[in-house]
């Protein structure tokens, strides 16, 4: 995974770049299904490998298939993915050891989750209870970011599309 990001930062094909972000989002996929995630394996391998590759390329039929040289600084995008990174693995040092059962999720919410769910919610099958159920708001909050990003981007593609449109009239 490190790999392919470092390449899809140093490509100037587009395309090239769009291509990796797929693969990087199938390894990811693979990587949640190792950690027996299967439902955020799944919509990985739907959202990050299926709709954005789409979306990606739609949106290089219209800019092109290759960058253009900027005048701003490399460094800066450079320092505040670092300074994020950074951040986000200062903000791990606190998360218990992976698989560690006396972590505070295995000592109060599994349990309840294991036990009363048929009783709280009807189906037998925990994970349906769990994701149908006390996680219901979380998957309509998942659902309505991944539907206002898609709004955003067609008419972002619309406008654009309108925008060429406008300047083939005028000339």
């Amino acid at each position: 995974m490190a790999v392919s990001a470092i390449a899809i930062v140093r490509l100037r094909s587009l395309f090239a770049a769009v291509m990796l972000t797929s693969i990087y989002s199938l390894l990811s996929a693979s990587f949640f299904l190792t950690l027996d995630a299967v439902d955020v394996a799944f919509t990985e391998a739907a959202v990050g490998a299926g709709i954005t590759t789409v979306l990606f390329l739609s949106t290089l039929a219209l800019v092109g298939r290759h960058s253009q040289e900027s005048h701003h600084t490399r460094w800066l995008p450079l320092g505040v993915v670092t300074l994020t990174g950074a951040a986000l693995i200062y903000a791990t040092l606190d998360m218990p050891r992976f698989g560690d059962p006396a972590a505070p999720v295995h000592q109060h919410v599994a349990p309840r989750y294991i036990e009363q769910s048929a009783q709280e919610v009807g189906p037998p099958n925990i994970v349906t209870s769990v994701l149908a159920s006390y996680r219901g708001y979380d998957t309509l909050g998942e659902v309505t970011v991944v539907f206002t990003a898609a709004i955003g981007v067609m008419l972002l593609l619309g406008r654009s599309r309108k925008d060429k449109q406008d300047d083939e009239h005028e000339t």
